[in-house]
């Protein structure tokens, strides 16, 4: 964790800089209260990892510590840039402030949803809490009277409903990318892991994956993969973790 501590808590950072970036007073006030202090009010509940820590998805992506924060941030750049795009091309008229806050609130409670799994080294969903995070937010913001405009952009966001903003499009389409790309990275990852698992034989791929994503940020094993095959990444992950070692002695 000690790897993500200090990278997380600068990407808070940026995430709050964002929020003051908004225009709107009472959507910056209420943005920034939430990113400052991101707890659920409307219900008694307390979370089982810390903000911080929390991955974005136990499996899906970013699935490691800080993975929250940093897919926060890159949904926020992306939805920025897309707005660039879509008034700067095609002369839409999009609310920026908007965007900006549902991007920046579509996940925040996702840490409530999780917990340390104990088998694998990774995280698992909790088994004794009944709302999934685009819910929390919702009724979140609706305690805290947060403006009518700001919950429907959040509520539409994850694509659940029909989309009736353009907002809301653009924060969905922002995620989309953001989480698939991280996907495919993690997918290549497990490949290699699973590599690892058959050619040793004693370890678990499982915790081999769950460990090789506490140990380096993802990118590094992109480069390695897209430079040098996957091949190199599997040996690149056994001599992290020490496995050369265990494969020399058997």
């Amino acid at each position: 964790m000690d790897v993500f501590a200090e990278r997380a808590k600068k990407v808070h950072d940026k995430l709050l800089q964002k929020a003051r970036g908004i225009g709107d007073d009472a959507i910056r006030s209420i943005v920034l209260s939430l990113l400052e202090n991101p707890v659920i009010t409307f219900t008694k509940v307390e979370p089982r990892i810390s903000f911080y820590e929390s991955p974005a998805a136990p499996k899906k992506h970013h699935a490691y510590p800080g993975g929250l924060l940093d897919h926060t941030l890159g949904v926020t750049e992306i939805a920025e840039k897309l707005i660039d795009v879509y008034t700067g091309i095609y002369g839409a008229n999009v609310d920026r402030d908007l965007v900006i806050a549902a991007a920046l609130l579509h996940d925040l409670f996702k840490y409530y949803q999780y917990e340390r799994d104990p088998l694998t080294g990774g995280y698992r969903p909790r088994s004794d809490w009944y709302f999934s995070h685009d819910f929390a937010m919702v009724a979140e913001l609706s305690v805290r009277s947060a403006p009518d405009k700001l919950i429907r952009v959040v509520a539409e966001t994850h694509g659940t409903v029909p989309f009736s903003t353009i907002e809301s499009q653009i924060v969905h389409q922002a995620d989309t990318t953001d989480s698939q790309m991280v996907s495919q990275i993690q997918d290549v990852i497990w490949r290699a892991c699973l590599d690892i698992e058959l050619e040793l034989g004693d370890v678990k791929a499982i915790k081999v994956f769950n460990e090789a994503m506490r140990r380096v940020p993802i990118f590094e094993y992109a480069k390695i993969y897209y430079t040098r095959g996957r091949d190199e990444l599997r040996e690149f992950i056994k001599k992290l973790l020490g496995l050369e070692k265990q494969q020399s002695q058997a």
